[in-house]
């Protein structure tokens, strides 16, 4: 294992990082002031899951057709780990934007992804534990898509797309958690605001009064605010005014996320066709999943998953620090390689157990 809780060994030198965007484009490309909207991308399954497998199985296949697939694991060939637990799930959630408010127009629909989720559902699919992996994690990124997970240099984990796309981001995750990916799916978070305002908006808490740095610098105010689909997505990418940055926004990407489950579930979606139509049709429209991925067996496996048998986890580190010049997160390799291990094997509620979530 390596210092970052991956299988490969910590070799000497760091890559070049290719310029952020479209990393095929040959241009420099802004790097997105957003974009990472961590917890969204389970929504894709979980909601979609939870409500087509209550009483509209068959619907799932028509909705099958409609999600756009790619193939997230071309090129990974031998270093992958062994599937340990027949019928447990783990599921790479990749957050994207491509259509990010704050870019400039020639740059507005250039490829970004840089969040990585883990969700894991174990074998008797009651339940999922989501966790998620810092973007500026220090990781050891394989040199190619085919490559030992020991042969490879050192580099925030979300620059591995701009090494090799999808599948060099799957490969890496690979690598430093040691479990096997089952399937891939990516989000276009622009879609989100859809899929918010499909639902009539959501109830968010507000820590503290704050001015948004981003046009049209929206105020919120401390307190339960309803926000539709523009306000939460501009609510859930603030980070400079909370003192914990990133962790703190990551927090209330998780509470945006367990609000849309819970308004998904408890609000007449499921009843009212027209608005569970409308609901479906724009999360698969910002969905794109790996081949095999099937929306049927989705509905079948996790209907029993609601907002309040998920657990949300972050994966151990000790804070940020300054090597080679880059501000990066540095993995808590023991408390790492343990969470791993509890998700391979499927034994995560003993991890939760002796792991109390705050």
């Amino acid at each position: 294992m390596s210092t970052t809780t991956g299988r490969a060994a910590v070799p000497g030198g760091s890559q070049q990082i290719p310029p952020r965007g479209n990393p095929y484009s040959g241009k420099k490309k802004l790097r997105p002031k957003w974009g990472r909207i961590a917890l969204l991308a389970g929504l894709a399954v979980l909601i979609i899951a939870t409500i087509v497998g209550i009483s509209l199985y068959g619907y799932a296949a028509n909705l099958d057709g409609d999600l756009k697939r790619t193939d997230a694991f071309n090129g990974i060939t031998g270093d992958r780990p062994g599937k340990s637990v027949e019928g447990a799930q783990n599921i790479l959630l990749v957050g994207s934007d491509s259509r990010d408010p704050d870019a400039k127009e020639d740059t507005a629909n250039a490829w970004r992804a840089d969040t990585l989720i883990l969700m894991h559902v174990p074998a008797d699919h009651k339940s999922a534990q989501l966790i998620s992996i810092p973007r500026d994690l220090w990781v050891v990124v394989p040199k190619s898509n085919g490559a030992a997970c020991s042969d490879g240099s050192r580099a925030k984990i979300n620059a591995s797309f701009a090494f090799g796309g999808l599948p060099r981001a799957v490969h890496t995750v690979e690598c430093l958690t040691d479990v096997k990916i089952d399937h891939v799916m990516a989000i276009d978070f622009g879609g989100f605001k859809e899929v918010t305002d499909a639902l009539g908006g959501v109830d968010l808490k507000v820590d503290k009064t704050i001015t948004s740095i981003h046009k049209p610098h929206r105020v919120f105010t401390k307190g339960m605010m309803h926000m539709n689909g523009e306000q939460a997505l501009d609510w859930v990418r603030q980070r400079y005014q909370f003192p914990r940055g990133d962790f703190d926004r990551q927090r209330h990407q998780q509470e945006f996320l367990k609000a849309l489950m819970e308004k998904a579930t408890t609000s007449g979606t499921i009843t009212n066709p027209g608005k569970l139509n409308d609901f479906l049709k724009a999360i698969t429209a910002a969905v794109t999943v790996d081949n095999d991925f099937s929306l049927t067996d989705a509905a079948t496996q996790f209907r029993d998953l609601r907002g309040n048998n998920l657990t949300f986890i972050t994966s151990p580190n000790k804070g940020s620090e300054t090597i080679s010049g880059q501000s990066v997160v540095v993995s808590d390799r023991d408390k790492a390689l343990a969470l791993y291990k509890a998700v391979a094997a499927d034994k995560m509620s003993d991890w939760m157990a002796s792991n109390p979530t705050k």
